[in-house]
C-alpha cells in the first residue's frame, strides 16, 4: 500500500518536554489516571541522553501516543503546539490538573457541535489542551 491511499491518524508521536521528570510524571498519572512507562534512550548506549516516559496506547483505538522527554538543551515551557488529550469531561481533568499543580489557562468552554475544550498549564510550564463531547 502506498502513503497515497493509506488510511491513517495524521499525529503518529507527540513528545512534551519536562525539567523534572518525577514532577511530570506525577502529574499527568494522577490527572489522566494512567501509568507512564520508562523508555530506553535510543540515542546513546549507556541511556544517558535524555530520559523517556511514555504513555500507555494500544493501535486498535484512534488517536496517538507519545512521551514526556527530560533532555539536555531542550527547555519546556513556552511551547507554540498544543496536544489535546480525550477526556470523557474535560472539566474532569482540568480540576484534576490544578488540584496535581497545573493552573487552567482557559474553563472548559464550548467549540459548538465539536464539543468542549479546555486548556491547563502542566507543572513544568507546558500548555496542553483537553477535549471532550459532553
Amino acid at each position: 500500500m502506498t502513503m497515497e491511499n493509506q488510511k491513517f491518524n495524521p499525529v503518529g508521536w507527540f513528545e512534551i518536554y519536562v525539567d523534572d521528570m518525577e514532577r511530570a510524571s506525577k502529574f499527568y498519572e494522577s490527572v489522566f489516571n494512567v501509568q507512564l512507562t520508562n523508555m530506553v534512550d535510543p540515542t546513546s548506549e549507556d541511556g544517558s541522553n535524555l530520559m523517556m516516559r511514555s504513555f500507555p496506547g494500544d493501535v486498535v483505538y484512534a488517536g496517538s501516543t507519545g512521551a514526556l522527554v527530560k533532555m539536555e538543551g531542550m527547555k519546556c515551557g513556552g511551547n507554540s503546539v498544543i496536544v489535546y488529550f480525550n477526556c470523557e469531561d474535560c472539566a474532569i481533568e482540568e480540576n484534576k490538573a490544578a488540584t496535581f499543580g497545573g493552573k487552567v489557562f482557559q474553563p472548559k468552554m464550548s467549540i459548538g457541535q465539536y464539543g468542549f475544550i479546555s486548556l491547563v498549564t502542566d507543572t513544568e510550564g507546558n500548555t496542553i489542551g483537553l477535549y471532550s463531547m459532553k
